[in-house]
């Protein structure tokens, strides 16, 4: 039985170590694109992106976000809405040097906007493919249920 619990908290550290993901807004007609994740632990189911006033996100709306952890061993796919939230605090809060490359202006550029995505739902995928199914897949074996991971579809990501 997969543990929803364990997957959300693999999750946030996986997105800790790994902090990039590919968002866009649905039917849109246009491609996601790739964006670093500014995370806040004081905040559940929300994720937050500098971009600029000129990026195709800022209009907000529906959006789809992706997730791959930097071992590829990990998976999320979300759901929920963006919308740019231009909160004094959070940009201090979230501020970096990287951020500061990408706006030479610093925290007054022109263009600097705070994305906020807000998470309705999320699934999330964690291949934890055992040593028997590990052999399997090297020769040819098949893979039975139970020896390829975890899945589960979570309404908030709250550890």
């Amino acid at each position: 039985m997969t543990d929803a619990r364990k997957l959300k908290e693999h999750l946030w550290d996986r997105m800790a170590d790994s902090p990039f993901m590919m968002l866009g807004l649905t039917g849109s007609g246009q491609h996601s694109e790739p964006l670093t994740v500014q995370l806040d632990e004081d905040q559940v189911d929300r994720l937050w992106f500098f971009i600029g006033k000129d990026n195709r996100l800022a209009g907000g709306g529906a959006a789809m976000g992706q997730f791959v952890s930097k071992g590829h061993d990990f998976f999320a796919c979300f759901a929920g809405q963006a919308r740019i939230d231009n909160d004094p605090a959070m940009i201090d809060k979230l501020w970096s040097t990287t951020v500061e490359a990408w706006f030479p202006g610093g925290k007054s550029d022109p263009n600097l906007a705070l994305l906020r995505f807000d998470i309705d739902e999320a699934e999330l995928w964690e291949a934890d493919v055992s040593l028997t199914g590990k052999l399997k897949m090297l020769f040819g074996g098949k893979i039975r249920p139970g020896e390829e991971g975890s899945h589960a579809r979570v309404e908030t990501t709250a550890k």
